[in-house]
């Protein structure tokens, strides 16, 4: 009798392979469609824009003739350093000022720490652009404070001085978040050791809090940097003739319609956003884990001194935030700035009605009711199929990086591209060119990543028994995944649409290219309404997107509060 084959041995010359099961090529097909989508919507609109960068007016390919064009134009070159040096000083305020109010808020038992971060986060519902239309009031032609200004030897707010001031309030609270879930990941045991030592405070802050937030501070730099120098609303609001690549790129295009000129800017404006992304890439790959299994939360302990001056330091800082917040609401009811300054709804009016505002508004809730809706679905469907179908591994190589891409692509960047490629006349897609859906799909591109991100992070958490036992059983894997994972992450879902839903309602780079008179949306509005001396109204029409994402965001805290009743039942022991 012969012997038996061992497991694992070559069979007739070749090895043993496991059959793939049908649900996979079901799973597998419907990836595909998730990266043809990305492909679609994301990488042809980027290589539209190399092409156009290689090619003349007349469409002919002429190399890197555009790129030493520009190398020979100073104007544009001093764009490229200003947008540099504003990015890098920004940064350079930002990080510590918002390190020293994480540090507060996590190593420290000063009162009121919910407040000052509420206060702080506000930014984050509101366009960029408000903070720049608040410090004109303040510092402005007609600003309240302006001889202040000109006392510290400030001619004026327009120029780089507003710049960096208004992108450090815009900036802060992204920053914020970063440094605070940094810090908040420390073992007591390193501490209670230094102490036992005899270890000084200054010392112990230099050995085990700031080597531990290395890596979030390196993000956290990086994140600012990139949303400084890809940042296109202050810079038109308040910039004046201080130019950088941001408006640059808008100058070329819709101004000038300089396309091949515009398309060089624009990649390198992709350049920084890439660099950095690769060396926050560089640096996650390195970092090690903060806590272990044995580690001791940290819980700080009351120290009367200590604790005071952070009081005062996250008031000061609070304070300052209200103060450009309060500025806004206040200039958005006051009827003639700065001769009458009676409360009135004559702005709301004169931008709702009159600069026919309203339909811009209304177009602004439908992209970010579309975006969530869509947006999370697509993300959520794309990561489950990413880390739950095996087999097909190139399809997965392509998804995770097409997933990963938008990270590193400016907003203005994605815009442009769309232009190239969905204004193309023999695009099949050319029909999706300034309409709703479009707006739609751009914005859900641009913020794919972090979505993606939280996607897999939640998936990641379950054990892949779930989808073994259902494919012992023989139970398709949608099945599994409408009965056990989408209950199981339903928390995360409602994250990442609060997360398109505002985002949707406060950009403007993603789609300042994109839109028509009948499909503006409120945040373009606003950009016209500062160009037309309307300042006022614009305003207004930056607080009513305020309003509406902080409605927003208390419909989707119930939301989420309902769904943890409904489906989080397990946890509660």
């Amino acid at each position: 009798m012969a012997a038996a084959q061992p497991l694992g041995r070559q069979t007739a010359g070749k090895p043993l392979t496991q059959k793939a099961h049908w649900t996979d090529w079901v799973g597998h097909g419907a990836l595909t469609l998730v990266v043809l989508v990305l492909i679609a919507f994301l990488a042809l609109p980027l290589a539209a824009i190399l092409v156009q960068a290689v090619q003349g007016r007349e469409g002919e390919f002429v190399g890197l003739r555009n790129f030493v064009a520009y190398a020979r134009t100073p104007a544009l070159l001093e764009s490229l350093w200003n947008s540099i040096w504003v990015s890098s000083l920004v940064t350079l305020i930002t990080v510590p000022l918002a390190f020293v109010f994480a540090y507060a808020l996590t190593r420290s038992c000063m009162p009121f720490k919910a407040l000052f971060r509420g206060i702080t986060l506000i930014p984050l519902l509101a366009p960029s652009l408000l903070s720049a239309i608040s410090l004109i009031y303040w510092f402005g032609n007609q600003g309240v404070l302006k001889e202040v200004l000109n006392g510290l030897g400030v001619e004026q707010i327009y120029g780089a001085t507003g710049i960096v001031i208004a992108e450090c309030f815009a900036v802060f609270p992204h920053v914020l978040m970063i440094l605070v879930t940094a810090l908040s990941l420390s073992d007591a045991r390193l501490y209670e050791a230094a102490d036992a030592m005899g270890t000084s405070a200054a010392r112990r802050f230099f050995t085990i809090t700031l080597p531990g937030a290395k890596y979030g501070l390196i993000s956290a730099a990086s994140v600012a940097f990139t949303l400084v120098i890809t940042d296109f609303g202050i810079p038109k609001v308040i910039g004046g003739n201080f130019n950088v690549l941001a408006t640059d790129v808008f100058k070329l295009v819709i101004g000038q319609q300089d396309f091949a000129r515009g398309s060089v800017v624009a990649l390198l404006l992709l350049l920084p956003a890439v660099i950095t992304f690769g060396v926050d890439g560089y640096v996650s790959r390195r970092q090690t884990a903060m806590l272990t299994a044995r580690a001791v939360p940290y819980t700080p302990k009351p120290a009367r001194r200590f604790d005071a001056a952070m009081t005062v330091y996250c008031g000061v800082i609070a304070v300052l935030v209200l103060a450009m917040l309060g500025m806004a609401i206040f200039a958005s009811f006051a009827s003639f700035w700065p001769y009458n300054l009676t409360p009135s709804l004559r702005h709301y009016v004169m931008g709702l009605v009159d600069a026919e505002v309203g339909v811009g508004f209304v177009n602004s809730l439908t992209v970010a009711t579309a975006t969530a809706v869509f947006g999370t679905a697509l993300v959520f469907c794309g990561a489950y199929l990413l880390e739950k179908t095996r087999g097909a591994g190139p399809l997965h190589g392509v998804m995770r990086l097409l997933a990963m891409l938008p990270m590193a692509v400016p907003g203005l960047v994605l815009g442009l591209g769309y232009i190239f490629f969905f204004n193309e006349p023999a695009n099949p897609l050319n029909s999706l060119y300034h309409t709703i859906t479009l707006l739609t799909l751009c914005t859900i591109v641009h913020f794919y990543t972090t979505g993606h991100l939280t996607a897999v992070t939640a998936l990641k958490s379950l054990d892949a028994e779930f989808e073994a036992v259902s494919a012992s059983l023989k139970v398709p894997f949608w099945r599994t995944f409408r009965r056990v994972t989408l209950p199981i992450c339903t928390p995360t879902l409602i994250d990442i649409a609060r997360y398109f839903f505002i985002n949707a309602m406060t950009t403007i780079s993603a789609v300042v290219f994109l839109y028509s008179p009948e499909t503006k949306v409120a945040s373009i509005a606003i950009l016209n309404l500062d160009e037309a001396g309307e300042m006022g109204a614009a305003a207004a029409m930056a607080v009513l997107i305020l309003i509406a994402s902080s409605i927003a965001m208390g419909l989707f805290t119930v939301l989420a509060w309902w769904a943890n009743r409904r489906t989080q039942a397990w946890r509660v022991r």
